[in-house]
């Protein structure tokens, strides 16, 4: 196939006016909830609202993909169906499904449909089918290496590779957490999930021996892939998703001219690639992730296993570190520290407990070079007793920044061509941007005049044309003849104006949503799971995988029928006994120099406990993987398909 040189950065909106500052940003595309069935059921907005963000979209040729990626039930299908209709009315470009029943029951040729990151798609067989069946854009696990994401690219024929570069990460493989479905009822693949990975566990042998008290041990640190870049591309991610439909305006702002700036650069030394829409933002701030909500960063399986994924202390923001404590007195505390501080500021530091606590400060003022004095409302003694000379501090809320993230901080612009031309039956201005839409007014004094000054005359006309402040456009090249008419300046003004209104309606209408991808004839067979993984809830959904030589022996669990059974509530990459520093191949050297070691390092399962729930954690060290069991206590039931409402696992044979 020939290979898309096309790049898109794939930003978060929480709402219409987030994804328009999104696109201002520079980001390509951006992806939003519906009215329902969205992967977060707290990001959900009108359709009015995501036709506001189209429109805004589109005129820079930018996109807008809907999520509809939950699963749903058989009386749920209708109204999922309608909002897609909805949807393509609005004038999104992309629906995100991750129900099979949904995919197969949508009939819209003229909008794409995107594979979900609730899909599950770690393997090329998975990616390939997907496309086989008409998703145009895949998103692939992100625990895949960049040989696996390379081995995905090379099984497509046309559909695109979309990949989390940012953001915070799921410690379970998407789509297969159960955890907090069976616990509270609430179901991550409903848009609904309670985050029990950020709680703290105790982690113990089997015999009860404590590892790790009260540690977030499944609280995996945010995902941060600005230095893989290059050999993202190089493997063949064509989309670079940002994480974070929940997160603030500001976040996105920040984070998105981040990654503009870094795929601009590469771009500019890499010309035969390009972006995928249009027009050049300038940004009125200099990025800066370390002031965004993270909980540190980490690279995650790019380029492959290694320690610090998981940060144990808190799966809070603990911010960038700034400097220690040097003195505390009556006057306040003292810092030692190169960043300058701000009345507001938000501080945290570690207790003793390797917990997070935090103060804001009141008063910030610097001494000298390098040491400040930070007083706060409290008394520190009372509130923070802990805090002390040599303690460390961080900063989660920079004030200044944030003040500034609060006004208009970037402006995008289109390019266009002007020609202005003067005849003795009057004026012309035409415009037109490099696709080839153009608009054309013409205007007359009421006494057509010859100028004394043609390069005077001149001037002022292209001063004049030039006067595209509070538009979206900019003339990057004026053309003028005829110049030798005078050309008052209201007139050019008048014309001006008329031919950019009517540009932009031009250029709205001339856009072109791309269609969906054909579906295969010879479609393959389903490659996965055909139990309650399967995530089958509807109808539709059993009887595509029976179409696809799949018999799918349980409903998903979301049907209920299976509250006190012990289930896989979630399969991992990332592997506990490795971050405690107990994987047997991570300790061969000294396994070597001690091997009494082999009975703490072999791969025995372990316990977590929290207060309320306990799970097991088995270990598969070959495929190093590891696998969290605990029974279903939620008595919640979607009910069952109807296709399995009395023989659950004995329908056979196809359609």
């Amino acid at each position: 196939m020939t290979r898309d040189m096309r790049l898109e950065l794939l930003a978060p909106a929480k709402n219409a006016d987030t994804g328009i500052e999104a696109i201002l940003h520079g980001a390509d595309a951006v992806y939003i909830g519906g009215p329902g069935f969205g992967a977060r059921e707290d990001a959900a907005n009108a359709m009015q609202e995501i036709k506001r963000l189209c429109d805004f979209a589109h005129l820079y040729r930018a996109r807008v993909f809907m999520t509809l990626n939950t699963i749903v039930s058989d009386d749920e299908l209708p109204l999922a169906l309608e909002i897609a209709q909805q949807a393509r009315r609005a004038g999104v470009d992309a629906l995100i499904v991750q129900d099979m029943g949904i995919a197969e029951a949508i009939d819209i040729k003229d909008m794409e449909i995107h594979a979900s990151t609730q899909c599950d798609i770690r393997s090329p067989a998975k990616a390939r089918f997907l496309e086989s069946l008409g998703f145009s854009q895949v998103v692939l696990a992100r625990e895949m290496n960049l040989d696996e994401i390379r081995a995905a690219s090379q099984a497509l024929e046309s559909a695109r590779i979309e990949y989390f570069i940012h953001g915070a990460l799921c410690v379970s493989y998407s789509g297969q957490c159960y955890a907090s479905f069976a616990a509270t009822g609430r179901s991550a693949n409903r848009g609904a999930c309670a985050q029990l990975c950020r709680l703290p566990y105790n982690v113990l042998t089997l015999e009860g021996e404590l590892l790790a008290k009260e540690r977030h041990v499944l609280s995996l640190k945010d995902n941060n892939q600005s230095a893989n870049l290059a050999a993202l591309i190089e493997a063949g991610v064509r989309s670079f998703k940002i994480e974070g439909r929940l997160k603030d305006v500001a976040y996105v702002k920040n984070v998105t001219a981040h990654y503009r700036a870094l795929l601009d650069q590469f771009i500019e030394k890499h010309p035969e690639f390009s972006r995928t829409s249009d027009g050049i933002s300038t940004i009125a701030f200099t990025p800066d992730l370390a002031k965004s909500f993270n909980r540190g960063y980490t690279d995650y399986f790019t380029r492959e296993r290694h320690h610090d994924m998981a940060v144990f202390e808190t799966p809070k923001n603990t911010g960038e570190p700034i400097g220690k404590i040097t003195k505390i007195s009556s006057r306040g505390i003292e810092v030692s520290t190169v960043k300058t501080l701000h009345n507001a500021d938000g501080l945290t530091y570690l207790t003793r407990e390797k917990t997070l606590a935090g103060f804001a400060v009141n008063r910030a003022e610097e001494l000298d070079r390098g040491r400040w004095l930070i007083t706060t409302r409290d008394p520190v003694h009372k509130k923070h007793p802990q805090l002390a000379p040599g303690t460390v501090l961080y900063r989660n809320r920079d004030q200044a920044f944030e003040e500034l993230l609060a006004k208009p901080t970037a402006k995008r612009v289109i390019a266009l061509s002007m020609s202005w031309n003067a005849t003795e039956d009057g004026f012309t201005l035409t415009l037109k941007d490099r696709e080839g839409t153009s608009v054309t007014v013409k205007g007359r004094p009421e006494q057509l005049q010859l100028t004394e000054n043609p390069e005077r005359n001149r001037a002022g006309i292209e001063k004049n044309l030039k006067k595209t402040g509070g538009t979206a456009f900019v003339a990057h090249d004026v053309v003028i003849s005829g110049d030798q008419y005078f050309a008052p300046a209201g007139i050019v003004n008048a014309m001006r104006r008329e031919a950019l209104e009517k540009f932009h309606d031009a250029r709205l209408g001339s856009y072109v949503r791309k269609p969906r991808g054909v579906s295969q004839p010879s479609a393959l067979d389903y490659p996965d799971a055909v139990d309650f993984r399967a995530n089958a809830l509807n109808e539709k959904a059993i009887r595509f995988y029976r179409k696809h030589n799949a018999v799918i022996t349980e409903p998903a669990l979301e049907a209920g029928g299976m509250v006190g059974q012990e289930i896989a509530v979630m399969h991992t990459k990332h592997c506990v006994r490795y971050a405690l520093g107990l994987c047997l191949k991570d300790n061969l050297e000294k396994l070597k120099a001690d091997p009494s070691l082999k009975a703490k390092l072999r791969p025995d399962p372990l316990i977590l406990k929290t207060a309320a729930d306990t799970y097991r954690a088995e270990f598969d060290c070959k495929k190093c993987e590891m696998t969290l069991y605990g029974r279903v206590r939620s008595k919640i039931s979607l009910g069952y398909p109807r296709l399995l409402t009395e023989k659950i696992g004995k329908v056979e044979g196809n359609d």
